[in-house]
């Protein structure tokens, strides 16, 4: 039988390794970027509310579903679905009756706050698990200047749907390639971990191509093929959406497990670089 200061030492060894796995992805990455500057960032090093100087929070589509018939109801400026505490954002799905909802959630963005053409994003970040959960890190157009989605884009650095475990997806959506028509460009890399410990999913943005990645390694790339805004609208400023779905056409495909709630995506830190 293991002593119980054996189980200690393992468990305190174990939540050591986790907090710095992102730190060390950075660091070996470190010398490949030495011509960027971090020029946005929120390690989260404070208690309460997000910082409202970075972080608003994004309600519009409640009422229609956000366009994939999701069935939470993102809430604004409440601590129980999106909360920092112990050096971590906390973006929290529950189960209960809101404001004609059964589900509530957050869904932060920087709109305004931090808005970038190209450069280098970085989120470390652990997902909750379980079947109806749509937790995603990502971008859109802040000006849309070519139009409605999906002609001015959007960029998926993160998704991830319960009823496919471990699997991360990257995708693009313009107005050539998007899922309405079947057309999007997407690829998976599989993350046995993703939900126990943190891991760094990255963008590399810049003027011919973008580059998505998960703790360095490479799975995603989305061309500029020179023929415009069709296939390319990423030469204009994005800014970053953080969020959990709940349900959906797809996060919701296999059903809503009733066992799962309450579960957080946990956010060690946002940082975005640029070229010097």
């Amino acid at each position: 039988m293991m002593k119980r200061t054996d189980l200690s030492t393992i468990v305190l060894l174990f939540v050591v390794i986790v907090s710095i796995s992102c730190q060390n992805t950075k660091t070996n990455r470190e010398d490949a970027y030495s011509d960027y500057e971090l020029v946005w960032s929120d390690e989260f090093d404070y208690e309460g509310l997000p910082d409202s100087s970075k972080w608003s929070y994004d309600t519009e589509g409640n009422e229609w579903g956000w366009g994939n018939d999701e069935e939470q109801y993102y809430t604004r400026r409440r601590l129980a679905n999106s909360e920092v505490k112990n050096g971590k954002l906390h973006i929290t799905a529950i189960n209960e009756i809101y404001k004609g909802h059964k589900f509530t959630s957050a869904r932060l963005i920087t709109k305004g706050k931090g808005d970038w053409l190209y450069g280098r994003i970085e989120v470390c970040a652990k997902l909750p698990e379980g079947r109806g959960f749509w937790p995603a890190i990502w971008m859109l157009p802040t000006d849309w200047e070519y139009g409605n989605w999906p002609a001015s884009g959007e960029i998926d650095i993160m998704e991830n749907v319960g009823y496919m475990p471990d699997t991360i997806l990257a995708t693009a959506h313009t107005q050539a390639y998007n899922h309405k028509i079947g057309t999007q460009r997407s690829d998976t890399i599989v993350v046995p971990s993703c939900y126990n410990e943190f891991h760094l999913y990255q963008l590399e943005w810049e003027p011919d191509q973008y580059k998505v990645f998960v703790d360095g390694e490479h799975f995603f790339t989305f061309k500029n093929e020179g023929t415009g805004p069709n296939e390319w609208p990423y030469d204009k400023r994005f800014h970053l959406l953080l969020n959990v779905a709940v349900g959906g056409t797809w996060g919701g495909a296999h059903g809503i497990a009733p066992d799962i709630f309450p579960r957080s995506m946990e956010v060690d830190y946002v940082r975005v670089y640029q070229k010097k």
